[in-house]
């Protein structure tokens, strides 16, 4: 399981690619499947970027809980796979976003890249800017959900 650390500023060609930092493809390691599955986020205005891996055990927690005879999970998880797809970085480590998943996010040229242990988060660079906590909030949301746990 990779663990993706770091936050870096790209841009958006044409096309809708990015370059893929290459601290993200050191911690991938050598060999690591350079295929992913990208998605919109459920709660935020971001795309979401999976291992293959990382993917595969999501699938199988929201599995695991659902009954697809059962009409609303039917529901849930029609809602869920949509807005996916799959990529693979290119021979330039290029990762390509789809423009079926930016369509209303907003996305501009400039991007934010959020390694986020197990999945990367990309943001619109405005947009990012405009939903992160203050650095008070913050503060508060480390004492509210760690206080007494040392970090």
């Amino acid at each position: 399981m990779c663990n993706f650390t770091g936050d870096f500023q790209s841009k958006l060609d044409t096309k809708g690619r990015f370059l893929f930092p290459s601290a993200f493809v050191e911690q991938m390691g050598e060999g690591a499947v350079r295929t992913f599955v990208v998605k919109r986020d459920i709660f935020e205005k971001c795309l979401t970027i999976y291992t293959m891996e990382s993917w595969q055990e999501r699938v199988a927690v929201v599995k695991s809980r659902l009954n697809p005879f059962n009409r609303q999970h039917n529901i849930f998880l029609r809602e869920f796979f949509k807005d996916t797809a799959e990529v693979s970085l290119d021979a330039n480590n290029r990762f390509l976003l789809p423009k079926r998943l930016l369509a209303d996010l907003e996305f501009k040229d400039d991007i934010c890249v959020l390694g986020l242990d197990d999945k990367i988060e990309v943001w619109d660079a405005e947009v990012f800017k405009a939903n992160r906590p203050s650095a008070d909030d913050f503060a508060q949301m480390a004492q509210d959900f760690l206080g007494g746990f040392s970090v």
